[in-house]
């Protein structure tokens, strides 16, 4: 059993107990690291009246000693300041941290929100292009279809000289003969059905090109109506998102937000697309404006060119209206002139019948003095003066009556080539003025209703 401590033992004791209660570190001289581990020698109870064995193994029975008590608080004071101190360091770093956090978050959210400024004015300023362009792309198509009903009325109203023209070529053909002639009159008919055919052709092209070139248009116009559209949602949710802020109700996690699609597209691939839709939608609409102007030219050409085909042919029915008239005219002298000459000649056969009739009954008397006297008798049938001069007397009259009736053939030949000259030249006649009435009354008659060129240009 041991024995109690002595005065001395227990002065000295009280004496370590106070220096190690006031040897207690300060705070501030403890420097900021870990402090190392100390080890502690602990005394072991050896005594007579220690319990060992295997029934007490792990398991202390006796007190501890005076310096085991002041050793355990003195590891209770140490570990209490350690622990404060790391406490503290913890509480300074940590308020370090959620300053610098805070500053870290605020300046990354007003630089977030300044960045989604930014692309808000990008969506803004490619949603206004865009904008101004399919409304410039919607003016230019409604342009270029008016330019297309233009084509469509100048195709219309261009059936109606080539319906002319093809119905002059078939009345002159039932001109009689000899009036059926190529004459200019004919080329120019000719001339004017062959440019409305190359005019329809081209009017033809030109409207389908203008076809393609508004689905061309609708097309670039759709693309960037769509782009625009998605601008507008992107804007709309862009500028929702740049209203958010930490006092938002509608905010929430999304863990998984941050995570990025492989499909989504780089800032330089987001700008060229829409580049090229603005490039491509700018290139349809000068395409668009060089075919109206190109339309506007050809109207005005083939109205002008039909113009004046029109006034040629005119010109040329004019010339050849002149020449029938004039023909007609000196035929219809002839005509009279061969009527009287006709006439004439009737009287002038008459008056050779006449003379033939006349010079018959001399020609009776003379034959019958000559048959009497031959009768005479004997030596009596002399060949005396009054039988000389009967005899000359019957020889002129003969060849009186066969002048007569040759000049009476004559006559009659001559009456009957004037008979035939009047049925020819009234023939004739007639055929000048079918010709005539065929280019006047028929032809242009009907030329009166060509278009005008206002027509022709199709705006009528």
């Amino acid at each position: 059993m041991p024995h109690p401590p002595t005065c001395a033992q227990a002065g000295g004791t009280m004496a370590q107990t106070d220096v190690l209660l006031t040897k207690q570190p300060a705070p501030q001289t403890v420097p900021a690291c870990e402090l190392p581990p100390k080890l502690y020698d602990v005394a072991r109870n050896t005594g007579a009246y220690t319990s060992s064995g295997l029934a007490t193994a792990g398991f202390r029975t006796a007190k501890y000693l005076v310096d085991e008590w002041f050793q355990n608080c003195y590891a209770h004071y140490h570990q209490a300041f350690a622990d404060r101190d790391q406490s503290e360091r913890q509480r300074h770093e940590s308020l370090q941290l959620a300053a610098e956090t805070q500053a870290l978050v605020q300046k990354t959210q007003e630089d977030s929100t300044r960045k989604v400024g930014e692309r808000l004015q990008d969506l803004h300023c490619w949603k206004s292009e865009l904008q101004h362009e399919v409304d410039e792309l919607v003016a230019e198509t409604d342009q270029l279809q008016a330019q297309k009903q233009r084509l469509e009325s100048s195709l219309d109203a261009i059936a109606v000289p080539f319906s002319i023209a093809t119905d002059n070529l078939q009345c002159r053909e039932r001109r009689q003969h000899p009036d059926l002639v190529r004459d200019y009159v004919e080329m120019e008919l000719l001339k004017e059905t062959e440019l409305i055919r190359n005019i329809q052709e081209l009017l033809k092209r030109t409207i389908m090109q203008a076809m393609n070139q508004i689905r061309m248009n609708r097309e670039q116009k759709e693309m960037c109506e769509m782009d625009w559209s998605d601008k507008v949602e992107a804007y709309n949710i862009d500028e929702t998102c740049a209203r958010y802020h930490n006092q938002s109700t509608e905010v929430q996690f999304y863990p998984h937000s941050i995570k990025l699609e492989e499909s989504a597209s780089t800032t330089e691939t987001w700008a060229k697309f829409t580049q090229e839709n603005l490039c491509r939608a700018e290139r349809e609409r000068l395409a668009s404006v060089n075919l109206r102007g190109l339309i506007d030219c050809i109207l005005r050409d083939i109205s002008e060119d039909l113009r004046l085909q029109c006034d040629a042919v005119n010109l040329a029915y004019s010339r050849r209206c002149e020449e029938l008239e004039d023909a007609r005219f000196k035929l219809e002298q002839h005509l009279r002139k061969t009527l009287r000459e006709i006439t004439d000649q009737e009287l002038n056969v008459a008056a050779l019948k006449q003379a033939i009739r006349d010079k018959e009954m001399p020609l009776k008397v003379a034959q019958t003095r000559l048959y009497q006297r031959s009768h005479r008798p004997n030596l009596e049938l002399c060949r005396d003066n009054a039988q000389f001069r009967l005899v000359s007397e019957v020889e002129e009259l003969n060849m009186s009556l066969m002048a007569l009736r040759e000049k009476l053939v004559e006559a009659e030949q001559s009456l009957r080539n004037l008979e035939d000259t009047r049925m020819s030249l009234e023939k004739d006649i007639a055929v000048k003025t079918n010709s005539l009435f065929i280019d006047r009354q028929k032809c242009v008659t009907h030329r009166a209703r060509y278009p005008t060129i206002l027509q022709l240009a199709g705006y009528q």
